[in-house]
């Protein structure tokens, strides 16, 4: 559950990484890291590259 919401908020926010880690019940971005990587098998930054729904400019993309 921790690692869903952590997703969630890298896709729908621009939160820094420790704030993502605090916010999804993390201890740290180092912890957050090493969940992803054994869940996922990606890190949380790039996760947030490839499933963010901000567009570089910060606006919303359209779906």
């Amino acid at each position: 559950q921790r690692v869903a919401l952590a997703q969630r908020l890298l896709e729908q926010t621009d939160k820094s990484m420790d704030m993502v880690a605090f916010e999804a019940g993390f201890g740290s971005a180092t912890s957050l890291r090493q969940h992803f990587a054994a869940r996922l098998r990606t890190s949380p930054m790039q996760y947030r590259r490839e499933f963010s729904r901000q567009t570089p400019s910060g606006r919303a993309a359209l779906l």
